[in-house]
This record gives structure tokens, C-alpha cells and sequence, in this order.
């Protein structure tokens, strides 16, 4: 519930006073502003609201909103659940701490976690121990960014905002991220079915086959499958040939398979075909859209049942996990899809969903205990995040100074004291240079006409230096002679501490930054592999390896200095790094920050 300023105002004695008496008591509160709790299995209904619960599942719901809570209890899709908690403000118990409860809950199969703030550090301690216990979560956090409005002055602070750093921290932690509250339930419900394992002595593939009797739900489930990067393999000849013997003359074996209406209702031969599907070598898994009109009858229900009957009995026999999903959400009957899941195969409500919880659920835990810790730590240490406007920046070769020492390559120069001392730079350096407005006050010094660049004579140094050196003056700050980097990609390396936990973030640098909003956001520490393994992800990857005749640029290299940026956030009291641009060279040739913005942090 949203309250006016004025009332936030009144409320907050009562707030604190709240706080203050479960702490002297040792008392949890569950609140306040909230419905509470409900645990259908042990009959407990801490509820403020009118309430009927089917018999319990293995679905948790942790909820900021009430509504969301209240929804969900009274959905009819085959969504069972073994605790709910509309959690409110959580002004003594958290989010995490009902996260470590559930994570130790004996029939917990997945958790839904519906949030409207970021719960901070602890929550990562509660997504670990939900890591550990083996309990998937999957996550919905509402609300827009404001990093970008605390770092307007660098680029990657509008790149990483508040829900892409909350976003990574989720994949970081194994968890599921959804898009609506839809999918959040749904997710979860599919993740939390217990699943027949694969049987022994299978090799399953890591494809995904849909199967269906309608070939305009084939040509839609294909669309969507690409368009979520599900591979649909081509089926085997082997397999091929099996479908032929299974399948009318009208239908055609392939991958989606359309088997027609036909055989509908043939149990025997729709098992036969789940468990054909299941068996291809590319196969990992089998995903069936399942329509049932409501309020069917007599004959018509029957056939629906056999269906039912069977897909179940095909599950059965395959060696892969079979998923059924609905293809519009309405037509996923509420008796018929709480059957399947007991059967052990996940019923999602609607095509969409349906293809996104079959990939959920083809990707795996991936969860690292030990890696959410990690990162808790981290975000522990970096205590004291500045409110907006606070910290001091750094005149760009103080910022220099700082990189260097860590080991971040930078390009070798000083401030001068005036035209002559910028010439003898220049001659001690040998080549082309590049003149600067090096000031705490200027961040974008090109949009000031504050750099010229590529100078290689002492009349251009002279000349140059006379047109910044005022500019220098107005904003506080020296002119700064650097030698000009070799030519390479331009990247874009920085570290926050602004967010839940801090991160990196890289991502192809000048205009490409803005065009592609394109970055990888990784949460620290974080070492080369995994910095390599995300810059892998973007979708300008292509340009960084190598395409259209184009060489590919020096990762390792890439990496390294990515971790050093990292590194230096968390070891000094800074809240903000950014390298913009870096120009990576090729393969050998290394990585060197040719521009840089670092902001302290007021602890």
C-alpha cells in the first residue's frame, strides 16, 4: 500500500516504536501494513482477509503486497502451496529471513519472492541458503531505477540500473528471474514439481521437442522457442521412422510435432509418441500443449481425460522429463493440471509461459552456495553507499593515479604547469599526444571541447594547450599530456557500489554503449573466467571475437583489467569506476583505460 509523505510522516513513530519493542522482546513481527501468514499444511491462517485453500503444495510465496498474496491464494491452475506470506513492510522480519525459514522446510519445492525494495545485503545470505538447501527461487522485483539518477554523470550508471544489477544478482545466486507476476507463479509452480530423473543408462540431448495436435500451436510454440533460444532439434531418422509407424498419413514426424486430431484420445499411442520424443538422442525434454474447456461433460470429458491419461503414461515411460503447458492460460483446468503435477509433469498456463518454465527448467540449478556468500561479503564491506549528490569525483589523472597503482594499464603522462612543460612532455614521450581538462567538476570533457587529441608537433601542443588551459581554470582543474593509445575496440569498464551488491559492468564503448544498451553486469568479486564468460553473453560479442572479416580483440586481456577495476572498488572507499573508453588491442596486444571517472564514497 502506497502512503502519502505526510502520512509516512505521522506513522513513523509508531514505526520505530514497533521496532523497538520486538527487539527488547526478542519478538519476529510479521509487517506491518500486511495480510500475514498462511501455511496450509500445518492449518495455520494468520490472516486478515476472507480465505478457502485447496489441500497444500509445494509452492512458497513471499509477497510485499498483499494483493499479489490474496491473487495468488485464490488462483485455480493447479497452484498449490505450502506457505504464503504477504510480508508488508518488514520492519523486524525480512524477506531473507523468511527465505532462510523456507530454504530448512521439509515439502518447500520453489520459492516465489514478490519484492518492492532491494532487502539489501541480507538478502543475498537468504538466496544462499536457499542455494544450499537445494530450494530454486524464483524473483519479481518491481520498481524503476534510480541508479541512473545517482550517477548521471557516467554512462554506465544509466547502463547498470537498480533492476539489471538486482537482475544479475539473481542469475549470480541460481535463481529464476520473471517478467509479471504471471510467470512468477507459474515458474515456480513448474519448478517446484518433483521430476522424474532421467532414466539411467539415458544420454538425453539438450533440445527441447514440442509436441501437439493443432499445427498453428506448432508454428507458434516454434516462434517462441526461437525467440527464447530454445534449441527444437531435428529429429533422429530412427526417431523419424518410429513417429511414421505411431502417426496418421496426414501428419508429418518433425520437431514441433503436429500429431493431429486423429488419434486424439488413443492413450496408448499418445504415450507411445511422448516416449518416442523422449528417446531421441537431441531430446532433454518434452513439452505437450494440453487445452481443456471448462465445464465439459459426458463423452467430451472423457476424451479430454484419455489425453490426459495418455501424456502421463508417456511421461512415464520417457527417459526425459515431459512438461504439458495450456496455450492460452485460461484453458489449463485447475483438477486437470494439480493431476498432472502429481503425476510428476509441470502444467503451465499459457504457450508463452509454458516455453519459458520448460527453459527454466532445461537450464537447471545452477546455484553456488558459497559464490551468494561470497558476494554478501562484498556488498557488506562496501558499508556507507552515498545518497545522491554525495561523494567527491576525482580529476581524471587522480583517477589515473589510483588505476595505476592497481594495475589497470593506463596511458603514461602527467599535468603540466604550463605550454612549455606540455612540449617537454611531448618530447619525452616520443609520439602523438593527447591534451586534456583534467578537473573533479568535468566528467564529459569532449562535450566541453576539453581533449584534443592525436598532437605530434610543438606548435599544435603549444596551441592546444592554450585553448584548455582556461577551460582548465573556469572548473578547478590542470591540463593533463598523455600519450595516445593505439588503436583498438572501444569498451566500457566500470564498477558501482551503488546498487543491492557491487557490481562490474562492461559492455562495447562510444556509440555502441548508447545504441545497443548492451552490457553484462556481474556481481563482485569476480575473477576472469566469469568476466570472460559474461562479455561472451553480450549481444556485441561477435564484434569483441571476430566477424565479417573484422579481428577479434585480446579478451583475457579484457577481463584482467576488468577485475582490477572491481578490485579497486572494493578496496578503496569508492562508489563508483568507470573506464570509458578502454581500447582492447588484438589478441597479445593487451587493454588500456584511455579515459576514466572515479568517485569517492562519503563514509
Amino acid at each position: 500500500m502506497r502512503r502519502s509523505g505526510r502520512v509516512q510522516r505521522r506513522l513513523r513513530p509508531l514505526h520505530d516504536a514497533l521496532v523497538a519493542a520486538a527487539a527488547r522482546h526478542g519478538l519476529p513481527v510479521c509487517g506491518p501494513n500486511c495480510n500475514g501468514i498462511v501455511a496450509p499444511g500445518r492449518r495455520v491462517a494468520l490472516w486478515g482477509d476472507s480465505l478457502t485453500v485447496p489441500e497444500p503444495g509445494r509452492v512458497a510465496l513471499v509477497s510485499q503486497s498483499g494483493n499479489v498474496a490474496v491473487n495468488a491464494l485464490a488462483t485455480r491452475r493447479g497452484l498449490r502451496f505450502h506457505t504464503v506470506v504477504a510480508s508488508g513492510n518488514q520492519a523486524v522480519l525480512s524477506a531473507a529471513d523468511y527465505l532462510e525459514f523456507l530454504a530448512g522446510e521439509d515439502g518447500v519445492g520453489a520459492v516465489a519472492l514478490y519484492l518492492e525494495d532491494d532487502g539489501g545485503p541480507r538478502l543475498v545470505d537468504g538466496l544462499a541458503a536457499c542455494a544450499d538447501g537445494g530450494v530454486p527461487v524464483v524473483v519479481l522485483k518491481v520498481g524503476h531505477s534510480v541508479a541512473g539518477a545517482r550517477a548521471a554523470a557516467a554512462h554506465s550508471g544509466a547502463l547498470a540500473g537498480d533492476q539489471r544489477v538486482f537482475r544479475a544478482l539473481v542469475r549470480e545466486a541460481g535463481g529464476v528471474w520473471a517478467e509479471d507476476v504471471h510467470e512468477l507463479l507459474e515458474l515456480a509452480k513448474t519448478l517446484a514439481t518433483p521430476r522424474r530423473p532421467v532414466r539411467t543408462g539415458s544420454v538425453a540431448g539438450d533440445g527441447l521437442a514440442i509436441m501437439t495436435c493443432s499445427g498453428g500451436d506448432s508454428a507458434q510454440g516454434a516462434d517462441e522457442a526461437e525467440r527464447l533460444g530454445i534449441a527444437l532439434p531435428v529429429l533422429a531418422p530412427e526417431t523419424r521412422a518410429r513417429l511414421a509407424e505411431l502417426l496418421p498419413a496426414a501428419a508429418t514426424p518433425s520437431n514441433p510435432l503436429d500429431y493431429t486430431a486423429m488419434i486424439w484420445g488413443d492413450v496408448e499411442a499418445l504415450g507411445e509418441l511422448v516416449r518416442t520424443l523422449g528417446e531421441d538422442p537431441g531430446i532433454g525434454q518434452v513439452l505437450v500443449f494440453y487445452d481443456q474447456f471448462h465445464g465439459m461433460t459426458g463423452a467430451t470429458a472423457d476424451s479430454w481425460r484419455a489425453v490426459r491419461e495418455g501424456i502421463a503414461l508417456g511421461a512415464s515411460r520417457s527417459p526425459v522429463p515431459t512438461i504439458v503447458s495450456s496455450t492460452l492460460p485460461e484453458l489449463l483446468d485447475d483438477v486437470a493440471a494439480w493431476g498432472f503435477a502429481q503425476a510428476g509433469v509441470p502444467a503451465a498456463a499459457g504457450l508463452r509461459t509454458g516455453l519459458r518454465c520448460a527453459a527454466a527448467l532445461m537450464e537447471g540449478a545452477a546455484s553456488d552456495p558459497g559464490r551468494c556468500l561470497e558476494i554478501a561479503a562484498a556488498a557488506r564491506a562496501a558499508t556507507g553507499r552515498s545518497p545522491l549528490g554525495a561523494g567527491e569525483w576525482l580529476p581524471e589523472h587522480e583517477a589515473k593515479r589510483l588505476l595505476g597503482g592497481a594495475g589497470v594499464t593506463v596511458p603514461a603522462g602527467r599535468v603540466v604547469a604550463d605550454a612549455a612543460d606540455a612540449v617537454s612532455v611531448w618530447e619525452e614521450l616520443g609520439g602523438p599526444v593527447a591534451l586534456k581538462v583534467s578537473a573533479a567538476m568535468v566528467q564529459h570533457k569532449s562535450e566541453l571541447g576539453g581533449v584534443v587529441l592525436g598532437l605530434d608537433d610543438p606548435s599544435a601542443v603549444t596551441e592546444a594547450h592554450g585553448r584548455l588551459a582556461p577551460l582548465a581554470a573556469t572548473h578547478g582543474g590542470s591540463v593533463l599530456v598523455e600519450r595516445m593509445a593505439p588503436a583498438g575496440q572501444e569498451v566500457i569498464v566500470a564498477a558501482h557500489a551503488e546498487g543491492i551488491v557491487p557490481v562490474v559492468t562492461l559492455g562495447l564503448g562510444g556509440v555502441w554503449t548508447e545504441l545497443l544498451d548492451d552490457v553484462a553486469i556481474v556481481p563482485l568479486p569476480a575473477d576472469e573466467a566469469r568476466l570472460e564468460r559474461a562479455i561472451g553473453e553480450l549481444r556485441g560479442a561477435p564484434r569483441l571475437r571476430g566477424a565479417r572479416g573484422r579481428a577479434g580483440v585480446d579478451l583475457p586481456a579484457l577481463a584482467e583489467l576488468a577485475r582490477r577495476v572491481g578490485e579497486l572498488l572494493l578496496e578503496q572507499p569508492l562508489a563508483m569506476v568507470e573506464c570509458n573508453p578502454v581500447l582492447v588491442g588484438a589478441p597479445g596486444e593487451g587493454a588500456v583505460a584511455v579515459d576514466a571517472a572515479i568517485r569517492r564514497r562519503d563514509d
